[in-house]
C-alpha cells in the first residue's frame, strides 16, 4: 500500500498578508489585495493594477549582504518556507537530512533581475552585469537556497509549468514521499512578476483586467462583468511528511494529500479547449488516484482566473466531472482577493485548501455581483461559509495546456474509511 502523506506546515505570503495566519485570516474575511501599481511607473500601461505585497522586508528573512544575490521570488520562497517550517515545528538534523527534499517552482523566476541586468548591459556595458545575475534569476535557485538554509539533502528539483507550476511541485512531492524516495518534502511555488515586462507582456496578450479606476473590483471570477485576470505576487510553501514520521515527532496534521492528477490539453498555447476536456480529465485523474467518488468531494479551490474563457470552461469541466453533484459543491477562487500568482498560485491555493479543511470553512469569491448564466454553480459569493469538508480539490491550469489537480482530505486515523 502507498505510504500516506500529510500536510504539517503551510507558509503563505501574498497581497493580503505576510505570514500564514495573517494571509488566511484576510482571505477568510474576503480582504482585497489589488491596488494601483507602485513598484514602477505604470501610467503608460493598459493595465495599471496588480496584487503587490506591502510590508515585506527581505532583511527579516535574509542577511542584508545576501539580498542582492537573489531575485524577489527567491526571497518570497525563503520567507514562506520559514513560515511553513515554524507551523510544522520542523527542524532537520544531519541524521534525517537525506530523507528531506525541496521542490519549489516558479513560472518565470527572477523577471525583475533580468530586466535590471539587461538595462545594465545596454546602458553600462557587459562589464557591469552582476556576477549574481544568473543564480539570482534562474527558477531552481529557490529550491537551491531553501535546501542550503534547511539542510535538506534529499530530492531537489523545480518545476516551470506556467500557472500549474506549484501544483505540480506539490503533486510530484506527494508522489516522491508516497513511493519512499523521501520522508519530508518542502514544496510549492513563488513568483514576483509585478515588473514592467511582466505586466506589459500579459497586457499585450489582452489577458489582464483594465478596470484601472476600480482595482479592488477588478478580479471577479465567474462574474458577468469580468474582463481579465490581475497579476499578483507571493509564495505558497507546504511541508509534506510521511504520516508515521509526522506522528512520531508529534507534528500538527493540517490535512492529508490523497490524490494527484495531471493532463494536457493538446489544443492551444494559451486558450483551453472549449469543451473543457483537459480540465475535466485532470479532475477525473486526481479522483481516480485518490480512490474516491465525485460525490465525496465537498469543496473546490478553483483555478478561477476571472477571464472570460477560463471561468466558463472550468465551470463546464466541473459539471462534466461531478454531474449533478456539481451543484452541491462549494467552489471559490482565492484569486478574487490576491490576484493570479502565476507559478506561485498552486502552492498558495493548495495551502489555503489545507487550511479550509483544518478550519472547516470555505473562503469566499469576492466581487461576485452579476451572475453569468454560463457560470451557474455555487461560488461562495462574497462571504466565507462554514462547510463540512471531508475532501477538497485544488485546480491549476497553465499556458501550453498543462493541468494539475490535488485532492486533499481531512485527516482520519482509519485510511480504510476512504
Amino acid at each position: 500500500m502507498p505510504r500516506r502523506v500529510v500536510v504539517t506546515g503551510v507558509g503563505l505570503l501574498c497581497p493580503v498578508g505576510v505570514g500564514t495566519e495573517e494571509c488566511w485570516s484576510a482571505i477568510r474575511a474576503g480582504a482585497n489585495g489589488i491596488s494601483r501599481i507602485t513598484a514602477f511607473d505604470a501610467s503608460q500601461f493598459a493595465c495599471r493594477i496588480a496584487g503587490e505585497i506591502t510590508g515585506f522586508r527581505p532583511e527579516d528573512f535574509v542577511e542584508r549582504k545576501e539580498i542582492k544575490k537573489m531575485g524577489r521570488f527567491i526571497q518570497f520562497a525563503i520567507a514562506a518556507t520559514d513560515f511553513a517550517m515554524s507551523m510544522a515545528r520542523l527542524r532537520l538534523t544531519p541524521e534525517d537530512a537525506e530523507q528531506a527534499g525541496v521542490y519549489i517552482g516558479s513560472g518565470i523566476g527572477g523577471f525583475e533581475v533580468i530586466e535590471r541586468e539587461h538595462r545594465n548591459l545596454l546602458e553600462r556595458g557587459p562589464g557591469r552585469i552582476s556576477p549574481f545575475f544568473i543564480p539570482a534569476a534562474i527558477v531552481n535557485l529557490a529550491s537551491g537556497y531553501v535546501s542550503i538554509r534547511t539542510g535538506a539533502k534529499g530530492p531537489n528539483s523545480a518545476t516551470a509549468t506556467a500557472c500549474t507550476t506549484s501544483a505540480h511541485a506539490v503533486g510530484d512531492s506527494f508522489k516522491i514521499i508516497q513511493r519512499g524516495d523521501a520522508d519530508v518534502m518542502i514544496c510549492g511555488g513563488s513568483e514576483a512578476p509585478v515588473c514592467p515586462m511582466g505586466i506589459g507582456g500579459f497586457a499585450a496578450m489582452r489577458a489582464l483586467s483594465t478596470r484601472n479606476d476600480e482595482p479592488e473590483k477588478a478580479s471577479r471570477p465567474w462574474d458577468k462583468q469580468r474582463d481579465g485576470f490581475v497579476v499578483g505576487e507571493g509564495a505558497g510553501i507546504l511541508i509534506l511528511e510521511e504520516l508515521e514520521r509526522a506522528r512520531r515527532r508529534g507534528a500538527p496534521v493540517i490535512a492529508e494529500i490523497v490524490g494527484y492528477g495531471m493532463s494536457g490539453d493538446a489544443y492551444h498555447i494559451t486558450a483551453p479547449n472549449e469543451d473543457g476536456d483537459g480540465a475535466y480529465r485532470v479532475m477525473r485523474n486526481a479522483l481516480r488516484d485518490a480512490g474516491i467518488r465525485p460525490e465525496q468531494v465537498d469543496y473546490i479551490n478553483a483555478h478561477g482566473t476571472s477571464t472570460e474563457l477560463n471561468d466558463k470552461i472550468e465551470t463546464l469541466a466541473v459539471k462534466r466531472a461531478f454531474g449533478e453533484h456539481a451543484y452541491k459543491l462549494a467552489i471559490s477562487s482565492t484569486k478574487s482577493m490576491v490576484g493570479h500568482l502565476l507559478g506561485g498560485a498552486g502552492g498558495l491555493e493548495t495551502g489555503v485548501t489545507a487550511l479550509a479543511i483544518r478550519d472547516q470553512i470555505a473562503p469566499p469569491t469576492i466581487n461576485y455581483e452579476f451572475p453569468d448564466p454560463d457560470c451557474d454553480l455555487d461560488y461562495v459569493p462574497n462571504q466565507a461559509r462554514p462547510v463540512k469538508i471531508e475532501y477538497a480539490l485544488s485546480n491549476s491550469f497553465g499556458f501550453g495546456g498543462t493541468n494539475g489537480c490535488l485532492v486533499l482530505s481531512r485527516y482520519r486515523e482509519d485510511q480504510g474509511a476512504r
